[in-house]
């Protein structure tokens, strides 16, 4: 484990130790999913195969949260990564009518072949039903990428239709030159997504107008939170 992910942890422990937080003050919570893909920016994280993901959440009534969350991934027949590891911490909250998120999030890979891990400071601005959000690499182990240049862009949006239930839609921008080696093409392209949810279950279409992965997918998922 990296000496990012046992700070995160240490952090966590010490939070969940400390008394002198009433519980009106912080919450614990859970997180638990299936999804017939795994994507993350357009492109399947699972080799077009089922995800089963979960995680586990400490927010504190001023705005700071920890956390982390845990998948099955699959890179192709010589890739020897099985799982994903992410550590999180940031703070939120709110002004007015506008959201704010920032943050940082770290991708670790443990049972990997090489050193893959990487990490990225992000931030977001929301208001209403649309939010913002910027994402920066920050640092990459050696086999990850000898770039260690990454930006992606995005654009959300949610909106209630039909009874309980909501309409995502989503567009994004990576660019930068991680870009070119993650994917052997240009060092920037677009993703796309609708979704539709209600209650637990969410359906999908996913895009990406990447000339080896251009195809439209479709993706079902069912989620759960709660909490601890």
């Amino acid at each position: 484990m990296t000496n990012k992910a046992t700070l995160l942890l240490c952090t966590c422990a010490a939070l969940f130790s400390t008394q002198a937080i009433s519980a009106s003050e912080h919450s614990v919570s859970a997180n638990a999913a299936a999804s017939s893909n795994y994507f993350w920016r357009g492109i399947t994280q699972s080799d077009d195969g089922a995800a089963v993901s979960g995680g586990i959440d400490y927010s504190h009534d001023s705005g700071f949260y920890i956390g982390t969350w845990a998948s099955n991934v699959d890179f192709g027949d010589t890739s020897s990564t099985s799982y994903e590891l992410d550590f999180y911490l940031g703070f939120s909250g709110e002004v007015k009518a506008l959201s704010y998120d920032v943050g940082y999030i770290h991708y670790a890979y443990p049972d990997a072949a090489g050193d893959i891990d990487f990490g990225e400071v992000y931030g977001a601005l929301g208001w209403r039903n649309v939010s913002l959000k910027v994402s920066y690499m920050t640092h990459a182990q050696s086999d990850s990428s000898t770039e260690e240049d990454m930006l992606y862009v995005e654009l959300s949006a949610a909106f209630p239709v039909f009874t309980d239930a909501e309409l995502g839609l989503h567009i994004g921008n990576s660019s930068g030159d991680t870009v070119m080696e993650w994917t052997g093409e240009d060092d920037s392209y677009m993703d796309y997504g609708v979704s539709l949810s209600k209650d637990a279950y969410t359906f999908g279409l996913v895009k990406t107008d990447l000339d080896a992965d251009d195809d439209l997918k479709v993706y079902v998922s069912y989620a759960i939170d709660f909490d601890l």
